[in-house]
């Protein structure tokens, strides 16, 4: 039986081999779905054996989307752009195929929840790799504006220089933003809302049709998404669809067929006690 895999240190905490199991059932693909925890030294040597023993193909974790990136001998260009990769699949060739999904899953996750990108001016709070990794999907959704704003400025403008060819992406400041007109959508990418606390941005750049969210998940809203609707946002959306839907793409990459994400997301909801 096809084997695939979860890399991640830690990964006990992982819920992909329960949505590829999922997935696996829903497509009738007979398929392997398990997780592996090498030492944080140890992606290389690892992979290599998994792949040496038949493995078909694996998805990424922290703290290795890196190592995974210099690993593949080949790379698409949404890996490229991400600078990360957290999907890999053998080639026919035998070489592997490095990809990076994250950014297919938060527009997919968006349209799932009937945000438009189409047209729309688009806030991305933070730019380090949760951020990366989604720039090219947004803008291939033809945003009319994307806006990095980090609290380190330079970073941003760092992430804007890798896209030269579009005109529609910038650096902003949160100094900046207080001048700003309301944003379509407001994305948060930092790890803040693990930590209970909130980015520094104004309230004045929200409003009545403004969707915000937080890459975070948590069994309860986050509190980034509990503040934004309390000024008056439109939605509200937590990472949890994220996480299916890049790990929907991880399986079509693989598997050449699209699972549903609306059963596995119910199924996690439940878990999670939200339904």
């Amino acid at each position: 039986m096809d084997q695939y895999a979860v890399f991640g240190h830690p990964i006990k905490q992982s819920k992909s081999p329960f949505i590829h199991r999922l997935f696996a059932e829903q497509t009738q693909q007979q398929l392997e779905y398990g997780a592996i925890e090498p030492a944080e030294d140890g992606f290389v040597e690892a992979a290599t054996a998994f792949f040496n023993n038949g493995g078909k193909g694996c998805n990424i974790t922290m703290p290795f989307k890196l190592d995974a990136y210099h690993f593949a001998t080949q790379l698409t260009e949404r890996a490229r752009m991400a600078g990360a990769v957290n999907t890999l699949k053998v080639l026919d060739d035998g070489g592997i195929l490095g990809d990076n999904t994250d950014g297919a899953g938060l527009v997919a996750d968006l349209l799932l929840n009937h945000v438009a990108l189409e047209g729309k001016r688009v806030l991305m709070i933070g730019a380090g790799g949760a951020a990366r990794g989604t720039l090219l999907p947004l803008l291939e959704q033809n945003v009319v504006m994307l806006q990095i704003v980090n609290r380190t400025t330079s970073k941003a403008q760092d992430l804007v220089d890798l896209f030269p060819n579009h005109q529609n992406i910038e650096a902003t400041t949160f100094d900046a933003l207080e001048a700003a007109e309301p944003f379509d959508v407001i994305i948060n990418s930092t790890s803040a809302s693990m930590s209970g606390e909130l980015p520094p941005i104004p309230t004045s750049i929200i409003n009545q049709y403004s969707s915000v969210y937080d890459m975070v998940y948590r069994q309860e809203p986050t509190v980034f998404i509990n503040w934004a609707k309390q000024q008056g946002a439109a939605k509200g959306i937590d990472g949890l669809g994220m996480l299916v839907a890049q790990a929907a793409e991880s399986f079509a990459v693989w598997r050449g067929i699209r699972p549903s994400m609306r059963q596995v997301l119910r199924e996690l909801n439940k878990n999670l006690g939200r339904i």
